[in-house]
């Protein structure tokens, strides 16, 4: 006997009310097996599947892309047959549910995807550097974005079912690529030694992962101007961007730190660190110790605004701010005052990758109670960054640069680097925070060839 059963938007974390349909993987009349994908959806936190609980046939869809629903209101009806169908409404269906992995807002191919190829021959940096990487012939490569380009998500696809295009990539990257911005790695031949691509600072130690924005849309005839719509997620950041910067009086501070000896430290321990490890040690592991040895001196740094309390947070979890495509998003080390320089090196690799990868569960993305920002990483030397609401403060890594600096009356050349903080001036004012950064000062200076990573 078949039987249409109500799918319903799960409580994917305790905080969350309701999700944002991004869109639709299966459609009515598709089949759909158990776990498989049958949506995107948006929360405050990340983009993630929702697997189906139930293996029958879309009926039909009762919410939109773009529509808004609260938890534990139905999204689709799926037929099912009754002796093989667990229930949408039993603890196991809403538990796995629960378990859905993230994805880039890429998606799944659409039909009108795969007959527009209009952006196929368009690659953004991020998917020719994986295609360097791999040596792959992106014009086999099928492409799943909006008018048939190439994501991440297909590059990654195709690697993982066993595609290579060997050499090809090589011998036909002028020809293939007649209108992509090469990256440092895609223009490079593997028999010629590699040459840093760098605007200034010592942290340009790469081509930095820079967002490729493309104007998608009908040009409006007579004047010069395109309408472009505004995805779920870039909604999501515009709605918290808004409330932190209306909600929180925002306040602004910066020191200037003489990270020489840091410098030195890092250069004699990166290699034997990478063969130990097999990963990078970057300068962005030693600015979170700093902070974190910071924030257990002064724990107001470390606190939420109740209204008629401030709530002093016991944990000390650094939220990492981290670019992708088309978004930011902030993927949490937990408890990283029990982690040392090695550890915090591990996770920041982790959770970049699985960023960039779109492979960040919930639980990656909850619990933060402080952010640091990396903006060095792009040159910037100066920044003023908006605090991630509710958080008290968040504090930004600025580029290492070569300056002369007066030292004893006499001129050197020493490399130095600002650090900026922005904070709550509800919850903190400026002589707690002058402390707060002047400890963060005092440890990086402190780095030198004898710290100790472990």
């Amino acid at each position: 006997m078949k039987t249409v059963t109500e799918v319903i938007m799960p409580q994917l974390a305790e905080s969350l009310v309701s999700a944002t349909i991004d869109k639709w993987l299966k459609q009515p009349g598709d089949t759909v097996e158990m776990y498989e994908p049958i949506a995107e959806i948006i929360t405050d936190k990340v983009t993630a599947e929702l697997p189906s609980t139930l293996r029958g046939t879309v009926v039909k869809i009762l919410a939109g892309a773009g529509e808004t629903v609260p938890v534990g209101a139905p999204i689709c009806l799926i037929e099912t047959v009754s002796d093989n169908a667990p229930s949408a409404s039993s603890p196991n269906g809403a538990i796995a549910g629960a378990t859905a992995a993230v994805s880039t807002s890429s998606g799944a191919a659409h039909d009108q995807a795969q007959c527009d190829q209009s952006m196929r021959s368009r690659y953004s940096p991020a998917v020719q550097q994986l295609a360097a990487e791999h040596k792959l012939d992106l014009t086999v490569i099928p492409g799943t974005g909006l008018g048939g380009r190439i994501t991440r998500k297909d590059v990654l696809a195709y690697v993982a079912a066993g595609g290579n295009a060997g050499g090809r990539q090589q011998a036909n990257a002028s020809q293939t690529q007649p209108s992509s911005i090469p990256t440092a790695a895609a223009s490079q031949p593997e028999n010629t030694t590699h040459v840093a691509v760098r605007s200034s600072g010592l942290h340009l130690s790469e081509t930095p992962r820079i967002p490729q924005v493309e104007v998608e849309g009908q040009p409006i005839p007579g004047r010069g101007e395109t309408f472009i719509d505004v995805t779920p997620i870039r909604n999501t950041i515009a709605q918290k961007m808004r409330q932190s910067v209306t909600e929180i009086p925002h306040g602004w501070m910066m020191i200037e730190v003489d990270v020489t000896n840091l410098v030195v430290a890092r250069n004699k321990l990166k290699d034997e660190f990478m063969k130990r490890e097999g990963v990078n040690l970057t300068y962005l592991a030693f600015f979170i110790k700093a902070v974190v040895n910071a924030i257990k001196e002064y724990p107001i740094i470390n606190s939420v605004w109740a209204v008629d309390k401030i709530i002093v947070k016991r944990d000390i979890n650094i939220s990492l701010s981290v670019g992708t495509e088309d978004s930011v998003i902030t993927p949490v080390i937990k408890n990283a005052d029990q982690k040392n320089i090695s550890g915090l090196a591990r996770e920041i690799d982790v959770l970049a990758r699985k960023t960039r990868e779109g492979k960040l569960k919930l639980d990656d993305v909850q619990g933060g109670t402080f952010t640091v920002n990396n903006t060095g990483s792009f040159g910037a030397i100066l920044t003023q960054p908006i605090i991630n609401y509710p958080q008290a403060a968040i504090i930004t890594f600025e580029s290492i640069v070569k300056r002369p600096v007066v030292i004893n009356d006499m001129l050197a050349v020493r490399s130095m680097a600002n650090v900026c903080l922005s904070l709550d001036h509800r919850i903190l004012d400026g002589v707690i925070c002058g402390r707060f950064l002047q400890k963060v000062k005092e440890t990086l200076e402190a780095f030198d060839a004898e710290t100790k990573l472990y």
